[in-house]
């Protein structure tokens, strides 16, 4: 008389409520799979702390003299004393830059083909995440979390180095002279601009590494660029022409050239140095053409990586 009021389905508030841990997994893959690229992941921030721990070790030995050169450096024209000034500044910024591009080659060839490698792929495809959404979580790395790391890490070690200067001249009467030529405000303006411009430029070359790294089996960094480097070398043994080196260096370093109004420095200076905000073009960069054709191999590469992830098992 009571089996069946015995196994009647449980009615109370208690049915059908699941981990919540697991809700917000389900309703964020894309958020989770992102995270789960940092913790496995550690060098997109070691690296580029590292870096900048040298830039300050270094800056911090040649501020023994600083005091001596800044005297010097009062006799100069405002032009070069404003670009030497810079410089300290201008340099960390191109040291973290090149550290995080190279940190995202590195990532991207190993992003895909890691997981092949290890065969946590097999574990990693039990789950309920698409290949899309595992694609597209590598390739934010590369594309939005690095720079932002980046962005932060800049404009840290150049206050570190701003406060470093100003405690060293200090004691000398010398302490306002940076603060009054070094347009801090306009550096970070300009670094930020920078860092955008050549992300989205570079996009299609993270896009071919994760390509690389979903087909290739073994040694993706050469993969990546030897089909490039055997193109350069038949078109200059066939042709006697560097086109397609100049297009490829070009892709690569060429957001500069878009992304601002390069003005020839006066002739009196030997530094040039102008007026940098001025320089920016947003509306050039857009309208550059080969902005959006590198957005169509972007796309067509990272297509191209989600099929093969899809259908490639372990190695």
């Amino acid at each position: 008389m009571n089996t069946e009021s015995n196994t009647a389905p449980d009615t109370s508030g208690n049915a059908g409520v699941t981990d919540p841990s697991y809700n917000i997994s389900a309703t964020r893959p894309l958020y989770w799979s992102v995270r789960r690229e940092l913790w496995e992941n550690r060098s997109i921030y070691i690296a580029p702390l590292i870096v900048a721990g040298l830039v300050l070790f270094g800056y911090a030995i040649s501020a023994i003299g600083l005091p001596h050169r800044r005297r010097a450096l009062l006799l100069l024209d405002p032009v070069r004393q404003r670009a030497i000034i810079e410089g300290p500044y201008d340099a960390a910024a191109l040291m973290l830059m090149l550290a995080a591009f190279l940190v995202g080659i590195f990532y991207c060839l190993d992003a895909l083909h890691g997981e092949r490698r290890d065969r946590s792929i097999l574990f990693w495809k039990s789950l309920p995440v698409s290949d899309l959404t595992s694609v597209l979580a590598k390739v934010i790395i590369p594309m939005l979390i690095l720079p932002v790391i980046t962005f932060v890490l800049i404009e840290v070690t150049q206050l570190i180095i701003l406060l470093l200067s100003t405690l060293t001249l200090v004691p000398f009467g010398l302490g306002a002279t940076t603060w009054e030529r070094l347009q801090f405000f306009q550096l970070s303006v300009i670094l930020l601009y920078s860092i955008v411009t050549s992300v989205l430029w570079g996009a299609p070359v993270y896009g071919w590494l994760l390509l690389v790294s979903a087909w290739a089996r073994r040694a993706t960094f050469l993969w990546a660029v030897l089909p490039w480097l055997a193109v350069c070398i038949v078109e200059k043994i066939a042709f006697n022409t560097t086109h397609f080196l100049h297009l490829l260096g070009h892709r690569v370093f060429g957001s500069y050239e878009d992304a601002f109004v390069l003005v020839p420095p006066p002739h009196h200076a030997v530094i040039p140095v102008v007026d940098w905000l001025s320089q920016l073009a947003p509306l050039k960069f857009i309208s550059t053409p080969g902005l959006w054709i590198g957005f169509v191999f972007a796309v067509a590469f990272l297509a191209a990586a989600v099929r093969l992830r899809r259908y490639r098992g372990p190695l």
